[in-house]
């Protein structure tokens, strides 16, 4: 089996995946805060962990891809009494419609669960326990916090320094021994979820009612599912500090296993005119929002376009251009299914051999070498091209080359999560395609409104898209998107 070889975070460099037991993959990527919609950011993470999954699956390995669902947050307290509502419905609801938005995305289906947090508080308050048996976490005015200075190996995944740490995203509060410490319990506040917990330190028992920290959430379900140590952690690169850095200290401190995950890979950011995409800035666009005007499969290519730790700076024509080059793949596809067969072996069937051989090479190489979606995605572009080239230039296909190929590049396209709808196996009637050359030669003849009424009707009485690309007019079958819930 050839290699595969991804970048590690905790490192700084790319290594050779081995798997703590051969065979088995153990992956946990950060989930969604349940407070609102999700947007094309979380769509940008979940979509490029869901692609490497779905590599790893190809590639025979038997994972286990959990992620969280966070419904004890600020966040989600904050807008439930914004909305005259609790914590708990607020969670639920817009959990519900995360999870439809994955669903819509092909993603829901490869994760094997969702864990929700609040169902992990007793697994939490043990693993903090441990932390003030062990002296790395301290009681103070009833929260309990994390000692970074005990943990020696903190800036590891980040690269600071210690003193580097107050400018970053801090909590600034008076019972911490230094400003960087953070939060493993919060003590009970009125109107927010609690539970009434005993905690021991320094041989005395506290009965502390309140609430989870945000980073103590992952450490427990992870360690719930995979024990103290795991193979892949999965996230966007915003997450790296403090986050990430805060569950290494928490889980190896407390369970005593270093490391606790074996290779960290971080998406990049999504931006919006040079910003990112995030809640605090209203600056997002949801997914729902996206899926209105676009294939769920369009935004998908989009993100494969990109490598999975490069940034994107979104704007609608990414999509634009995206959902083309779906619809010439789709009608390259048709062209190819459709096209008349032979029996007898042919000079046809080595080209499509050929084509085969070529595009499981270069897609195989490319995803190996640190999933490169960005030459996948052009392996699978030179491949439906001369698919296409071969479907034009012979009057029939040999019928086993032909399967071999068409099966051998929708399996490729799997693994992107495109191709999936059977469109391409709808042949378009002569009538159709004599309307089609017609147009295309009253363009040749510049006679472009008699085109325009041609493509009109096309579209209108026909359901049939037309768009003239650089590789010539390109047919699509126009289809009404899947509705994703209102309201």
């Amino acid at each position: 089996m050839p290699e595969l070889y991804l970048y590690n975070t905790l490192s700084h460099s790319k290594e050779k995946f081995e798997p703590m037991h051969e065979g088995k993959v153990s992956m946990f990527v950060c989930g969604q805060t349940v407070y609102d919609d999700a947007h094309l950011g979380h769509a940008r993470n979940y979509i490029s962990f869901d692609i490497i999954a779905r590599w790893l699956r190809c590639r025979g390995y038997t994972l286990q891809y959990i992620q969280n669902i966070t419904d004890v947050d600020d966040k989600i307290i904050a807008r439930s009494l914004e909305n005259k509502t609790t914590s708990e419905k607020l969670a639920e609801q817009y959990e519900a419609r995360f999870l439809k938005d994955m669903e819509s995305l092909g993603v829901k289906a490869n994760v094997d669960a969702y864990p929700r947090s609040h169902d992990y508080i007793k697994e939490m308050a043990m693993q903090i326990q441990l932390l003030l048996d062990k002296g790395y976490a301290y009681i103070s005015e009833g929260n309990i916090y994390y000692e970074i200075d005990k943990f020696p190996d903190y800036t590891n995944l980040s690269g600071m320094r210690i003193d580097e740490l107050s400018k970053h995203r801090i909590e600034a509060e008076p019972g911490k021994k230094k400003p960087y410490d953070f939060t493993l319990w919060k003590k009970v506040k009125a109107g927010e979820p609690h539970w009434p917990v005993s905690f021991s330190s320094n041989g005395k028992t506290s009965l502390l009612d309140g609430r989870p920290g945000w980073h103590i959430e992952d450490t427990a379900i992870t360690h719930a599912f995979f024990g103290p140590q795991y193979d892949i952690h999965g996230g966007a690169s915003e997450l790296i500090f403090p986050h990430h850095s805060n569950e290494i200290a928490q889980a190896e401190a407390a369970f005593g296993k270093k490391p606790m995950v074996k290779y960290w890979l971080h998406s990049g950011v999504l931006k919006i005119k040079g910003e990112k995409m995030s809640k605090s800035l209203k600056n997002f666009i949801t997914i729902r929002e996206t899926l209105k005007k676009y294939d769920p499969e369009a935004l998908r290519l989009m993100v494969a376009l990109s490598h999975y730790r490069s940034q994107i700076d979104f704007s609608e024509e990414l999509l634009k251009k995206a959902t083309s080059s779906l619809n010439y793949f789709y009608s390259s596809l048709s062209m190819v299914y459709n096209a008349k067969e032979s029996e007898q072996e042919s000079e046809s069937g080595n080209v499509l051999l050929a084509i085969s051989s070529k595009l499981e090479a270069e897609f195989g190489s490319a995803m190996d070498n640190d999933f490169d979606t960005p030459n996948a995605m052009a392996s699978l572009w030179t491949a439906v091209s001369s698919m296409r080239n071969a479907a034009e230039s012979h009057t029939a296909l040999d019928k086993k080359s032909k399967a071999k190929a068409i099966n051998t590049f929708l399996g490729c396209a799997s693994v992107i999560g495109i191709l999936g709808h059977d469109w391409y196996k709808e042949a378009l009637g002569e009538d159709i395609l004599l309307m089609i050359k017609k147009r295309e030669r009253l363009r040749e003849g510049k006679k472009f409104s008699a085109a325009d009424l041609i493509r009109d009707e096309l579209k209108q009485k026909h359901k049939i898209g037309l768009e003239d690309t650089e590789y010539g007019t390109v047919w699509y079958r126009i289809r009404d998107l899947p509705a994703n819930d209102e309201g």
